[in-house]
């Protein structure tokens, strides 16, 4: 009997995932990933109630379930990464990194070493023959965060999920009667439950007040907190007040400014050209061509030509798209399959 080590992390998604494969016939393991369990100010960490509740599934399933403690880990290649990126002027997307470093590579690797086959998680993806194809949901595919994972980590994962639907899910929780299934989808940050990403890093960089520039006028308009914490595009948050809404367009972290326009259709906001560093490829480099791309998650799969240049890859897109973000990855897609992707530089 395939024995299968299943990521539990007290959600429904994953409850559903552990049920399916007992049905099955898989021999079933839970294990909860301990990955950050630092409460924040004003934000109690929920990672004991999600223990707790992915336990209880286990109980009801009568499943064996396990605790794999990752948190220094964690810190280290996810946390400290993110905290890196955003110091350096860039938007980095920490449930990519997560994905890459620790449930594809950590938790396989224990998992694995302590005698499992095979792993499964509740990721909304399809795999076959270690090749990453994208979901029969398309408003909840997950293979934009799953583009850094690998070919031989793929070969080794189940994702039952990857067929169906999330109202789909939700009812068959229900019908078998899974302590989980009504429970909220979990938002915000993938370690910190509902805090934003500003008042994340409030713990960790000093506030860094400076100045709100009108990119066109050279105008000052007005002050910010600090420039690591405004992304390309960012209307919100801005508080220069009256007129037409500010857009940010630009920051210079040296000289801690952040530069905005009223224009929606100023240069900075728009790209037809997108330059992608750090690649990675699930299995072979694509050939120089057109393919489809999704430049955030949920957006819409769009055309483009790509070129490989000096180990980085070169994008040409059909129509311009919005607010491409340095830091932000693009994942490259031939129809269903997930080929990979890269970091915008």
């Amino acid at each position: 009997m395939t024995k299968v080590y299943v990521g539990m992390s007290g959600g429904v998604d994953s409850s559903l995932t552990a049920a399916l494969l007992v049905e099955q016939g898989y021999d079933v393991t839970g294990v909860y990933m301990k990955n950050w369990t630092q409460d924040l100010p004003g934000m109690k960490c929920p990672w004991a109630d999600d223990l707790a509740d992915a336990k209880r599934v286990a109980v009801q399933l009568g499943i064996d379930f396990k605790v794999f403690d990752f948190e220094n880990e964690y810190k280290h290649r996810v946390v400290d990464y993110m905290i890196d990126e955003y110091k350096n002027g860039r938007t980095p997307n920490p449930d990519i990194m997560c994905n890459q470093e620790v449930k594809f590579k950590l938790f396989l690797a224990a998992s694995l070493e302590d005698g499992a086959d095979m792993i499964a998680t509740g990721h909304y993806a399809r795999v076959k023959d270690g090749t990453l194809m994208q979901a029969v949901d398309a408003n909840k595919d997950q293979t934009y965060f799953l583009y850094r994972v690998t070919g031989e980590a793929l070969g080794k994962t189940l994702f039952p999920l990857g067929e169906l639907t999330k109202p789909e899910v939700r009812i068959m929780a229900q019908e078998r009667g899974l302590y989980t299934a009504a429970k909220k989808d979990s938002q915000g940050i993938c370690f910190v439950g509902q805090v934003g990403i500003r008042e994340f890093l409030n713990n960790y960089v000093q506030q860094k007040p400076g100045d709100i520039i009108d990119k066109s006028s050279g105008k000052l308009l007005g002050r910010h907190d600090g420039a690591i914490f405004y992304t390309l595009g960012q209307r919100h948050g801005l508080d220069v007040g009256g007129g037409l809404p500010y857009y940010v367009v630009g920051k210079n972290m040296d000289k801690n400014e952040v530069y905005v326009t009223t224009d929606l259709n100023d240069a900075s906001l728009w790209k037809t050209e997108i330059n992608l560093s750090n690649i990675h490829w699930i299995n072979n480099a694509p050939a120089n061509g057109k393919y489809q791309i999704r430049v955030r998650h949920r957006a819409k799969l769009v055309e483009a030509e790509l070129s490989h240049e000096a180990g980085n890859v070169h994008l040409v897109l059909v129509n311009t798209e919005r607010a491409i973000t340095p830091g932000q990855s693009v994942v490259i897609y031939d129809n269903e399959i997930c080929l990979g992707g890269g970091i915008v530089v």
